[in-house]
């Protein structure tokens, strides 16, 4: 495996959707066709988040699809299309569940009448990532589809998928029929499996979503008085006329954290207009560990992000004694190497992001163990090389600017200045 991904690295740099923190990350949409009807079949449709750290969030998935005749979807179970279209040719009381040609899905939200949901089905269209929580990294759906065909021979496959998930960046391939999905009975003693299978591989790329970042990371340490802030503009000043000073009323009026149906943010004013801020703090430093401490801080008046994820890609997180306030999971895409961790939030503690405001921002720390091979404070080795938020990359400071070690600073003591610094970074978090 990790010869082939190293292949993958080699020759897929060339395209935006590979990511070389989850070279295996995609999402697969499985088609099982459980049985025949007098007219089509009846599918078994499976959505599975494969990617690591990257998970669909509230309102959820949309999928869509063209058919390749002109079938009909008579009924659904789990999931509803958001337009039924024209079905006047049918006659009398039995009228399909969608007509149109280019059918466009939503999950059932939360609540539906057991009659109307099967596994897996019926959360608002949120799946997790499949390294956070690989049980919820599943949705799925029934449908029974008419007026195609009923044989492996004359069944046509659907085209031009569509995902979006819950907005645009994911680009899907063609349906490819596959081996027949094989599964066990309760009992453990007979397999069976459907009549025929198809998939549908989508893939992730960042600037089908946006051509700036949505996240930036700022810096500061116990050694050095200086905040190295987030780059001007980090994620474009195009929201620059529309943001809202953190003092101002308008910022505690009524409805002003109601979402808009295009998503569209609604930013505190801040000189990088980015929704997200890490920052990264190295704390305090022992004979034989170090502490880091991170903070994330939404500046987005209109949106919650539940789920979310931190990654960081930093050599000494192949040596992570503790985590405080978040779960952790090193990533190892390449096996050797392991310099990649994913930070997300205890369920029920502050696995929700709020809005932009006064408990818009979660924080941990994290306690690492040197490796006196190659640990040090020096030009900048205490810094991530990069950092992910709901698997989009963050925009870093350059590294001329990073925060410096003193010439006369002895690394092994924690001095006055580490106070002074820590309460620095602490108005510099609450202010901003």
């Amino acid at each position: 495996y990790t010869l082939w991904a190293v292949l993958v690295l080699v020759f897929c740099q060339c395209s935006d959707a590979f990511d070389p923190l989850d070279p295996f990350g995609n999402i697969t949409i499985k088609w099982d066709v459980i049985s025949w009807t007098p007219d089509g079949y009846v599918a078994l449709v499976t959505m599975n988040n494969f990617q690591m750290y990257r998970h669909i969030m509230s309102p959820g998935w949309t999928l869509g699809w063209n058919w390749a005749k002109k079938e009909v979807i008579w009924s659904m179970v789990g999931a509803q299309t958001t337009e039924q279209g024209d079905c006047s040719k049918f006659k009398g009381g039995n009228v399909p569940h969608c007509c149109k040609r280019d059918p466009v899905v939503v999950d059932l939200l939360p609540g539906v009448p057991y009659n109307q949901q099967i596994a897996n089905c019926c959360k608002g269209g949120v799946v997790s990532s499949y390294g956070q929580d690989p049980s919820a990294a599943v949705s799925a759906f029934q449908v029974s589809v008419g007026v195609a065909g009923t044989s492996n021979k004359t069944v046509k496959l659907p085209k031009n998928f569509t995902l979006l998930g819950p907005g645009p960046g994911y680009t899907c391939g063609p349906a490819t029929i596959v081996p027949s999905t094989v599964s066990w009975t309760p009992d453990r003693r007979r397999k069976t499996q459907v009549l025929m299978t198809w998939n549908v591989t989508c893939t992730y790329s960042q600037f089908l979503v946006s051509k700036h970042p949505r996240c930036c990371v700022s810096f500061s340490s116990f050694y050095n008085e200086t905040i190295t802030p987030c780059p001007t503009c980090s994620c474009g000043c195009h929201n620059k006329d529309k943001c809202i000073k953190s003092d101002s009323k308008r910022a505690n009026s009524v409805g002003i954290n109601t979402p808009r149906k295009d998503n569209e943010p609604l930013l505190q004013c801040t000189h990088h207009m980015c929704p997200i801020r890490v920052h990264w703090h190295v704390k305090q430093n022992y004979k034989d560990y170090w502490r880091v401490k991170m903070a994330v801080t939404n500046f987005n008046y209109r949106l919650n992000y539940t789920q979310w994820t931190l990654v960081a890609q930093h050599p000494n997180l192949n040596n992570v004694t503790q985590v405080f306030s978040f779960d952790y999971k090193p990533l190892v895409p390449y096996q050797s190497i392991n310099d990649t961790g994913m930070f997300f939030g205890m369920k029920f503690y502050n696995d929700l992001l709020m809005e932009a405001g006064p408990f818009g921002n979660v924080q941990s720390e994290v306690l690492m163990q040197k490796d006196k091979n190659t640990f040090t404070f020096k030009q900048g080795w205490a810094f991530p090389r990069k950092v992910y938020f709901n698997g989009e990359e963050c925009m870093l400071p350059p590294p001329e600017s990073y925060p410096s070690l003193p010439n006369n600073a002895k690394t092994e003591a924690i001095t006055i200045s580490a106070i002074a610094a820590s309460v620095i970074w602490l108005i510099y978090i609450f202010i901003w």
